[in-house]
């Protein structure tokens, strides 16, 4: 039995999100996070979409975050007036350039880890207004200073005239099998740190700014000012083995027809190309069949997946249209022209995916 409905055949394969669990994980983050005084800044690289941006920003979210410049110009270019670009933008050249227009168009924060990247910062952004936070380390070792460390950069990056905001990290180490609540102990002492090493200085530090989707239920907010989940707008594959929310709570899947079957294999037309390639070592496989728990993806190729099912259990029938939960939904969205939207299994609209392929 197809889960979906409507007055349209689904052109398999496709992404589709259902709204009313959408809307109801926008809330309870929302709910969640002002009950304990935190700020939330959710990360737009997970959507890309405009419309689901309007929905976090009536929720209550403070502003959005990005992952690039592009991002944040295809987000400004619609509105969205206060954003945060959380990497050490090298502002060099043309992408400098862009920086300064952004600035001049909405509040722009921008991350810097080193006291070169606040000097091409400074070129790029000086007398605009824009804000800098220092980028720390909290365990992820990705990008960031160590928090002894974050006065130096701050220092440096306010004598080239920009104002210092804060601090921030990303607990990506928190992306594992019972680590979750480690990275948050993790984050919370490095921005603690970081942020006394500022006040030592000289140097205020309101903004503290942490929080995936995998920690965010265990950030402190006696440390922390705002949070900034991406992924916890759909949930994923990840999300579900790692804990962090329950099956019913994944509001995206991809729609994937079954072209074949042999014994208890199961071959689905949505593969790499669709569902991303991700799948970190702990995983059970590539992605998660919503209505197969029991069920294996063991294998991907660029335009089919492959699913294992218990012996003996019953599978689905040839030409049945199925739910697979990506590994990691940000992948499969920027894969995506559109979202296909249900409401009580219903198609009701498409979405855009607006920044697809805004990687610069």
């Amino acid at each position: 039995m197809t889960p979906f409905r409507g007055p349209e055949e689904l052109d398999t394969p496709c992404l589709v999100v259902d709204v009313d669990l959408l809307d109801r994980n926008v809330a309870a983050m929302a709910e969640a996070m002002r009950a304990r005084g935190l700020a939330v800044r959710p990360h737009a690289k997970t959507h890309k979409c405009l419309q689901i941006a309007q929905r976090q920003i009536t929720a209550g979210a403070t502003g959005l975050t990005v992952a690039t410049v592009a991002e944040a110009e295809v987000f400004t270019a619609a509105g969205v007036s206060d954003l945060f670009i959380a990497y050490p933008v090298w502002a060099s050249g043309e992408r400098g350039r862009r920086l300064r227009i952004l600035a001049e168009r909405a509040s722009l924060r921008v991350g810097v880890d080193s006291i070169e990247g606040a000097a091409m910062l400074a070129g790029a952004l000086s007398g605009t207004g824009a804000q800098v936070l220092v980028e720390i380390d909290s365990g992820h070792h990705r990008t960031g200073v160590r928090p002894a460390e974050a006065a130096g950069v701050a220092l440096a990056t306010a004598r080239a005239g920009l104002r210092v905001a804060g601090v921030f990290t990303f607990p990506g180490h928190g992306y594992g099998p019972d680590r979750r609540s480690r990275a948050a102990m993790d984050e919370a002492t490095a921005l603690d740190q970081a942020a006394q090493a500022l006040e030592r200085e000289g140097l205020e530090a309101p903004v503290r700014s942490g929080g995936s989707t995998p920690t965010v239920a265990n950030a402190d907010p006696g440390v922390l000012t705002e949070v900034r989940p991406g992924v916890y707008v759909f949930n994923d594959a990840q999300q579900g083995e790692l804990g962090s929310c329950s099956w019913s709570d994944v509001a995206l899947t991809a729609a994937a027809t079954v072209v074949s079957t042999r014994g208890s294999q199961v071959v689905l037309d949505a593969g790499s190309k669709v569902l991303g390639a991700d799948q970190p070592g702990w995983a059970t496989g590539s992605g998660r069949l919503l209505d197969h728990l029991d069920a294996r993806i063991v294998a991907l190729s660029e335009h089919h997946a492959t699913a294992l099912f218990p012996d003996g259990a019953p599978l689905p029938d040839r030409g049945e249209v199925v739910r697979v939960a990506p590994n990691h939904v940000c992948a499969a969205v920027n894969l995506a022209d559109e979202m296909v939207v249900v409401s009580a299994g219903e198609v009701i609209d498409r979405w855009p995916v607006a920044a697809r392929g805004a990687n610069t």
